[in-house]
């Protein structure tokens, strides 16, 4: 009841834009289009979309692919999801009936459902205030990435004052995050990018850059008490060469792996290997922690991490976001201002 009183205090609209896709494929399935405002259940939160994060899981849920996310929830023949988008910032229009911590008017972030569109639904749980000294815009890149980097270096591979950590895809929206909380967690960071993007990581804080259109990991001699490998292709042999014979490989997510396993295979290989060498060879999937949203809203506010915004775009050029995605030209989070 109470929910259905606060969306009736904003007005009588019951319609919103929003990007909705029918079929499973590339960004030519997307489209704007005006729809009926989702509703909430008892314990969920309408939040009134100021922005929402673009990242790779976004092209991944929007194509399907790899073919073993459908047989495992998201959608067997078209996506459960009509509209796409996760990550979010914005105000809070309706609370559920059993929702205490957020009321009609609070400024939050966080993981919701269907965020490419005026407004979203999205678990109390799973939402955190808004800090004080960010945008929209910056809130809305913060959520899956930065909790992806924080679980996967604090619990993953409990990184340690003084250790030595290699980033691969340190330019990307969660290695952007894994560069600075190695460095606060009190790590010698050293990240892999391209050359265009070395700028940028140096100025996250990594103490040293690995161009790898030029050098491969291994070429220096050096090895490293942890790895953490975002969505990286290469292979165990060489990953293990630059890893320290006690040292620990975090692999997140992975591409050019097939359209069947998507990198899943070389994850599982990495696992099994791990039961019969020194290494600790290990993958992870991050789990929405309310918590560690609160834990970065933390850091953000003391100045020790910042969210990197690659590219801008307006709603109706989600499928123009999702394309410079899919071929490599984000740099940290892409977002959407709505």
């Amino acid at each position: 009841m109470q929910a259905t009183l606060n969306i009736e205090e904003t007005g009588s609209a019951t319609k919103m834009k929003a990007i909705t896709q029918d079929r499973y494929g590339r960004a030519d399935v997307l489209a704007l289009r005006e729809i009926e405002r989702p509703h909430i259940a008892d314990d969920e939160v309408l939040v009134r979309v100021r922005a929402a994060g673009v990242d790779r899981g976004v092209w991944h849920l929007t194509t399907g692919m790899p073919y073993l996310m459908r047989f495992v929830g998201f959608g067997l023949t078209r996506p459960k999801m009509a509209t796409p988008g996760m990550d979010l910032a914005g105000v809070v229009e309706a609370v559920g009936a059993n929702v205490s911590r957020f009321t009609p008017g609070d400024e939050v972030f966080g993981i919701g459902k269907g965020a490419f569109a005026e407004y979203a639904v999205a678990k109390e749980a799973k939402l955190a205030p808004k800090p004080d000294n960010l945008s929209f815009e910056e809130a809305a890149v913060v959520a899956i990435s930065g909790v992806t980097a924080l679980q996967a270096l604090r619990d993953v591979a409990s990184v340690e004052p003084g250790q030595k950590v290699l980033i691969i895809g340190a330019s990307g929206g969660v290695g952007s995050y894994a560069v600075q909380i190695a460095r606060v967690l009190g790590a010698e960071v050293t990240g892999v990018c391209s050359t265009s993007k070395i700028g940028l990581v140096k100025s996250l804080g990594a103490d040293h850059v690995i161009d790898y259109t030029n050098e491969r990991i291994t070429d220096s001699g050096e090895s490293y008490d942890v790895i953490l490998d975002i969505g990286g292709n290469r292979k165990l042999g060489e990953l293990r060469l630059a890893l320290k014979p006690k040292g620990t490989l975090v692999i997140v997510g992975g591409e050019e792996g097939g359209k069947f396993f998507g990198g899943v295979d070389r994850q599982l290989r990495a696992m099994l290997l791990s039961i019969f060498v020194g290494q600790k060879l290990t993958s992870f999937i991050s789990a929405e922690s309310q918590k560690d949203m609160l834990e970065l809203k933390d850091m953000i506010e003391a100045g020790k991490i910042r969210p990197i915004i690659g590219r801008r775009y307006t709603l109706s050029q989600a499928p123009d976001a999702l394309r410079d995605i899919e071929e490599g030209r984000a740099r940290g989070k892409s977002v959407i201002a709505i």
